[in-house]
C-alpha cells in the first residue's frame, strides 16, 4: 500500500485534489450499492491518514540519515580543500621565488649581451671593413677581376652587396690616385646591375614573386632601380593587348592583375603603379587613338564621331583606374587625357559646325531633289500682286490669278525634321563632352543657330511661304481645295519637336549663363515669324472657303427657291446642300490637321464668317410663305453643320438667324409677339425690320409694322 502511495505522491506535478478523488473512486468501486457509503469513506480516509502519517515518519527518518551522511561528507571534503589550499599557497610562494630568480638571470644576460655587443659590433664592422678592403685591393691590382664572387653568377646577390658598398666608397676616393680602380668598380657595378635586372626579368617570366621581391629590394640600392621598374612594365604590357581590336577592353583587367603583384614586389607600389598607367596612356592609348583619328581625318563626320568615342572611352577608363592612383595624383589621369587629345580639341568646334552645316544642307538638298523641286526666291510684293489680281478677277469675273498648288505637296517633312534633330542631338552631345566648360554654352548656341537656319528658316518658313502662295482664290468653276491646313499641322509638329530638342539638349547648358536670353530670343524670333505666317495663311484659307461659298450661293441659288410660284416640297435647296457638303468637308479637314486652342479659334472664326455669308445672302431675296419655309429648311441645315464646330457663340448666331427667318413665315398679326421673344428682343430693331421687309407681303402689312419700331 505504501508503495502505491509513493508512486502517486512522487508524480510531478502532485495535486492533492486528484489524490483524494482517486481514493474516493477506489473506495466506491468495491461497494456494490449505488449510493455512496459515508461510513466506509470516513473509515477509508482515516486509515489513509494513518498510513500517510506512518509513511511521513519513515521518510523523515530517511531524511535525517541522509542529512547526517551529507554532513560527514562535507567535513571530509572541507579537510581535503584545506589541504589543497595549503599546497596551493606553497606553490605560489615557489612561483614567486622562481620568477625573481628568472628576472635576475635575465637582467644579467641582457647586461652580458650588451657587453658582448659592444665588443662584437666594432669587431664585426672591422671584419666587414677588412673584407671590403680585401675586395678593394682586387680592384687596385691591374688586370681583370678573378674572384669567384664576382665571376660566378651563383654568388650574384653577395657580389651585389659588396659592389654596392665599394661603389659608395669609391665616390669619395680622389680620382688622380684611384682613377683606374674607380673605373673598374663602376664597370663591375654596371655589370652586376645588368645581371640583377636580367635575373629580375627572368623571375618575372617565371612568375617567381618572392625572387622578384628580393631582387627589387637589392636593386632599390642601385642607381638603375628605375630600369627594373621599366623592365617590369615593359614585360607586363608586351603581350597584354588584343592586336587590331579595342585596346580599352584589356586595360582595366591588366591593371587589376598587376596591381596586386606590384604591391608584393616593390617597396613603393603607388609610384610604380602610376608609372605603369602613365606608360599605358602615353604609348598604348595615345598610339591607338592617334592611328584611329589619322585614319578618319579625311571624313569630318567620321573624325568627330571617332574623337567623341575615344574621348569618352578614355574618360571612363580614367574613372575606372582612379582606384589605383594615390590622392596626391588624383588629377593625373585627367591631365593625361587632356594632353593626349589637346591638339584635336583645339579646332573641334570649327569641324563640328562645318560638318553639321554640310549635313543639314545635304539633307535639305536631297529632300527637294526627291520632290523634283527647285527652291524659289520669295518675290517682293507677292501679297500685293495677289490681292490686286483677286480684285480684278472679282470685278471682271475673269480669273487671271495663276496659282500653283503643287498637287497638294506641302514641302514639309517630319522625317527630314527628325533626321536633322537627331543629327543636332548627336552634335550637342559631342559638344558638351569635347568643348571646354567655359566654351560649352557658346558652342551649343552656334550649333543651335545652324539648326534654326535650316529647319525653321530654310525648311519650315519656306514651305509656309509656298503654302500661302498656293491658297486658291475662289471662283465659280470648282470648290477650292485648301492644302494649307496640312502645312499648319506639319509646321506645328516640327516646332514641337524642336521645342523638345531645346529642352533636352540646349537649355540645360545655357540656362544659368548670360547666353540664355540671346538663345531663346533667336528661337522665338524664328517661331514667331512662322506663327505670323501661319496666321496669315489660315486667314486667307478661311477667306477662300467663305468667298467660294458666297460666290457659289450667288450663282447657284435661284430666286424661285425662296419665291416659288407653285406648290413645292418644302425641303432645303440644292445650293444649300452643296454648301453644307463643302463646309462639312472643310470642317473635317481642319479638325484633322489642327488641334488644341488653335482648333477652337479657327473653327469659331470659320463659323462666324460662315454666318456672315449666309446672313448677307439671305438678305438678297424676297420670300413668300413657301419660300420662307425653304429658307428655314436651309438655315436648319446650316445649323446642323455649325453644331459640329462645337462652338456656343456660332450656334447662338445661327439660332438667331433661324428666329429671324421665322419672321418671314409667321402671320403678320403675330409679328409683334415673335419680335418680343427671348431670342430677338435684344437685337437691333433695324436688323429685325430688314428681315421683315423681305416678306413678299410687306407692302400690304407695312402700316401694321409701324408699331414694331417701338417694341
Amino acid at each position: 500500500m505504501f508503495s502505491q502511495y509513493m508512486e502517486e505522491l512522487e508524480k510531478n506535478p502532485y495535486v492533492v485534489e486528484d489524490f483524494v478523488e482517486k481514493l474516493f473512486w477506489r473506495t466506491n468501486s468495491g461497494n456494490n450499492s449505488d449510493n455512496n457509503n459515508s461510513e466506509l469513506l470516513i473509515e477509508t480516509f482515516q486509515n489513509t491518514i494513518k498510513d500517510l502519517k506512518i509513511l511521513q515518519e519513515r521518510q523523515q527518518r530517511k531524511c535525517e540519515k541522509l542529512e547526517a551522511a551529507l554532513s560527514d561528507e562535507q567535513k571530509i571534503h572541507a579537510k581535503h580543500i584545506d589541504k589543497l589550499l595549503e599546497r596551493h599557497s606553497i606553490s605560489v610562494e615557489c612561483f614567486h621565488q622562481l620568477d625573481e630568480k628568472i628576472n635576475s638571470v635575465a637582467g644579467k644576460i641582457i647586461h652580458l649581451g650588451e657587453q658582448l655587443e659592444n665588443v662584437n659590433t666594432p669587431r664585426t664592422r672591422t671584419a666587414e671593413a677588412l673584407k671590403l678592403l680585401n675586395h678593394m685591393s682586387e680592384f687596385l691590382i691591374a688586370g681583370p677581376i678573378v674572384n669567384d664572387i664576382f665571376t660566378n653568377k651563383a654568388n650574384l646577390l653577395e657580389a651585389a652587396d659588396i659592389i654596392q658598398k665599394l661603389y659608395l666608397v669609391a665616390q669619395d676616393l680622389p680620382a688622380d690616385k684611384f682613377g683606374a680602380a674607380k673605373k673598374k668598380i663602376e664597370s663591375k657595378y654596371d655589370e652586376i646591375e645588368r645581371n640583377l635586372i636580367e635575373e629580375f626579368a627572368m623571375a618575372q617570366t617565371e612568375e617567381n614573386i618572392e625572387k622578384m621581391k628580393n631582387l627589387a629590394k637589392i636593386l632599390s640600392q642601385f642607381k638603375g632601380y628605375n630600369q627594373c621598374v621599366d623592365v617590369y612594365i615593359e614585360q607586363s604590357q608586351a603581350t597584354s593587348y588584343n592586336r587590331g581590336k579595342d585596346v580599352y577592353e584589356s586595360i582595366l583587367p591588366l591593371c587589376r592583375q598587376h596591381y596586386g603583384i606590384i604591391k608584393q614586389v616593390f617597396a613603393n607600389p603607388d609610384t610604380v603603379m602610376s608609372k605603369f598607367i602613365l606608360n599605358i596612356y602615353q604609348l598604348r592609348i595615345h598610339q591607338f587613338s592617334s592611328t584611329k583619328l589619322a585614319d578618319d581625318s579625311k571624313d569630318d563626320l567620321k573624325y568627330i564621331k571617332t574623337l567623341h568615342y575615344l574621348y569618352l572611352r578614355t574618360m571612363k577608363l580614367s574613372n575606372d583606374l582612379a582606384e589605383f592612383i594615390r590622392d596626391s595624383n588624383d588629377d593625373l589621369l585627367s591631365k593625361l587625357t587632356q594632353n593626349m587629345f589637346a591638339k584635336h580639341l583645339v579646332n573641334y568646334i570649327e569641324i563640328e559646325l562645318r560638318c553639321f552645316d554640310n549635313i543639314c544642307a545635304m539633307e535639305l538638298r536631297k529632300f527637294y531633289e526627291g520632290k523634283n523641286h527647285q527652291k524659289k526666291q520669295t518675290e517682293r510684293f507677292q501679297d500685293l500682286k495677289r490681292d490686286m489680281q483677286a480684285i480684278i478677277s472679282a470685278r471682271t469675273n475673269i480669273n487671271i490669278v495663276q496659282i500653283d498648288n503643287y498637287g497638294g505637296e506641302t514641302f514639309l517633312s517630319e522625317e527630314l525634321a527628325i533626321n536633322l534633330l537627331q543629327e543636332s542631338t548627336a552634335a550637342f552631345e559631342r559638344c558638351s563632352v569635347l568643348s571646354k566648360e567655359a566654351d560649352t554654352p557658346t558652342n551649343i548656341i552656334k550649333i543651335a543657330d545652324i539648326l534654326l537656319k535650316y529647319l525653321l528658316t530654310e525648311h519650315c518658313d519656306y514651305a509656309v511661304d509656298l503654302g500661302i502662295q498656293s491658297i486658291p482664290i475662289a471662283d465659280t468653276k470648282s470648290a477650292p481645295q485648301i492644302y494649307f491646313f496640312d502645312v499648319v499641322q506639319k509646321s506645328n509638329t516640327i516646332v514641337h519637336l524642336l521645342e523638345k530638342t531645346y529642352n533636352a539638349n540646349i537649355i540645360p547648358y545655357v540656362i544659368s549663363t548670360s547666353k540664355y536670353s540671346d538663345c531663346m530670343h533667336k528661337k522665338r524670333f524664328c517661331t514667331d515669324s512662322i506663327e505670323n505666317k501661319l496666321d496669315t495663311g489660315l486667314d486667307r484659307s478661311l477667306n477662300s472657303i467663305c468667298n467660294w461659298l458666297k460666290i457659289y450661293l450667288q450663282n447657284e441659288q435661284k430666286k424661285t427657291d425662296f419665291k416659288p410660284e407653285s406648290d413645292i416640297d418644302t425641303v432645303s435647296s440644292n445650293a444649300c446642300s452643296a454648301v453644307c457638303q463643302y463646309f462639312n468637308n472643310c470642317t473635317a479637314q481642319i479638325k484633322k490637321t489642327i488641334d488644341g486652342d488653335n482648333l477652337t479659334e479657327v473653327l469659331q472664326e470659320l463659323g462666324i464668317r460662315f454666318h456672315r455669308v449666309i446672313y448677307e445672302h439671305l438678305l438678297q431675296y424676297q420670300y413668300n410663305t413657301l419660300g420662307a419655309m425653304v429658307a428655314i429648311c436651309d438655315v436648319n441645315e446650316y445649323r446642323k453643320c455649325v453644331r459640329k464646330l462645337g462652338d456656343s457663340l456660332v450656334s447662338q448666331l445661327f439660332d438667331i438667324l433661324h428666329a429671324l427667318c421665322n419672321l418671314l413665315l409667321v402671320k403678320h398679326e403675330n409679328l409683334q409677339e415673335v419680335c418680343s421673344g427671348d431670342t430677338l428682343n435684344y437685337l437691333d430693331k433695324t436688323v429685325v425690320l430688314n428681315f421683315i421687309q423681305l416678306r413678299s407681303d410687306y407692302k400690304t402689312i407695312k402700316p401694321l409694322t409701324a408699331s414694331l419700331k417701338t417694341y
